[in-house]
């Protein structure tokens, strides 16, 4: 492989990412709710949502995914800039540029049906938009500043957060919008990561009440925070340390076993983490557990999409893959912006009662299918035309 040549694993895995963002449209959990007694549908709708709090399904791995694939990709952006002659000091003034684009996306995209803007930075493109200027600055780095990088989020961000205090006797849950009893609240140390509760959470009690807001911000109902930014530029410089083993060619069979090794290294150290109750693995705070846990799924799907794209060269079946991941941005903004659009103009053309097809129950998978093929179809013509949105 060479430096110029596209690897399309990385795309294809990029393409996968957003199609499951994507397919959100399908709604397998009302499907399921159709059929009570299938566990097949009840095991579909469980991987398209998210776990309450501890664990992990399917979808909770699009986020780390993606900004896995930030860092992925940054150390082959980094080399077609230097090739064009752009200076280290320009190269910065885009980073920065890029990354507040990316925030200011994600405020607009959250404030789309609000009454005014949503100043809240929780959602994937704000919080990659937040640490992509010191992603950046670690892509020029040696790979050793980069371990190092990773180590002080890891062990620095579990700190902070052991050394908050846990809610003392009398305390108001009811202020924070928490609950004493709340089902999925850890006890003993693990307490200091529970939902509302913790250091997240304070600052943004703090933070986000600095913005303009029609009512005093409490709490993010999911639990997601701000300062999550921190250890997704953790998982971002896990993906930074395989795109610099692609980049560096090396034997396909060597590269893939480097990817095996830090998948099984993550999965290993994130469950162990958890099982010793020090650290849980919880994705709406992104806990270090959860880094090194996701971290390691991010390492073994890569190495499946490289073996098979890039080793072996069966790439013909990933192109509708391909068609979405070399547009990603174009793909997020589609599934945010013009899902009910879509929506209400096929019934406008095709029959209010079009979804209902194959009976009630599937109303809402017939209405996701179709949702979803015009999504790729705009996709795939911009993809004809070489129309990519880049940030």
């Amino acid at each position: 492989m060479t430096q110029s040549s596209r690897v399309a694993s990385i795309d294809a895995f990029r393409g996968f990412v957003m199609l499951l963002m994507m397919a959100e449209v399908i709604r397998l959990g009302s499907v399921a709710e159709a059929f009570p007694d299938s566990g097949f549908w009840e095991f579909l709708a469980f991987h398209q949502s998210h776990v309450s709090w501890v664990g992990c399904s399917l979808h909770d791995l699009i986020q780390p995914s993606f900004s896995f694939l930030v860092g992925v990709a940054l150390p082959f952006s980094i080399a077609s800039r230097v090739a064009r002659g752009q200076s280290r000091g320009f190269m910065l003034g885009h980073a920065l540029w890029r990354a507040l684009l990316l925030i200011l996306l994600g405020v607009f995209l959250r404030s789309v049906h609000s009454d005014q803007t949503n100043w809240t930075f929780e959602d994937t493109l704000s919080q990659i938009g937040l640490g992509y200027p010191f992603l950046f600055l670690l892509g020029l780095q040696s790979v050793r500043n980069q371990l190092v990088a990773l180590g002080v989020i890891l062990i620095g961000y579990w700190l902070a957060w052991a050394m908050h205090p846990l809610p003392g006797e009398g305390f108001d849950y009811a202020a924070i919008g928490a609950s004493a009893d709340w089902q999925h609240h850890a006890q003993g140390f693990a307490a200091h990561w529970n939902k509302h509760l913790n250091l997240g959470s304070a600052f943004d009690r703090w933070f986000l009440n600095l913005f303009p807001r029609s009512d005093a911000y409490v709490v993010n109902g999911g639990g997601y925070l701000t300062l999550s930014f921190i250890p997704t530029l953790g998982t971002m410089i896990l993906g930074l340390l395989a795109g610099n083993w692609i980049k560096a060619d090396l034997a396909p069979v060597a590269l893939i076993k480097r990817f095996l090794v830090a998948g099984m290294l993550g999965l290993v150290l994130g469950q162990l983490l958890h099982s010793l109750g020090l650290c849980p693995i919880v994705k709406r705070i992104w806990t270090p557990s959860w880094i090194l846990f996701s971290g390691g799924w991010c390492f073994l799907i890569l190495a499946a999409f490289y073996a098979i794209l890039d080793w072996r060269q069966c790439q013909k079946w990933a192109f509708p893959l391909v068609v979405i991941g070399m547009n990603s941005i174009a793909a997020y903004c589609i599934a945010h912006l013009i899902h009910h659009f879509t929506v209400s103009n096929i019934q406008t053309h095709l029959g209010q009662n079009i979804f209902g097809i194959a009976g009630a129950g599937y109303a809402p998978l017939v209405e996701g299918i179709a949702v979803l093929a015009v999504f790729w179809l705009i996709l795939f013509w911009m993809y004809r035309r070489k129309l990519f949105l880049r940030i």
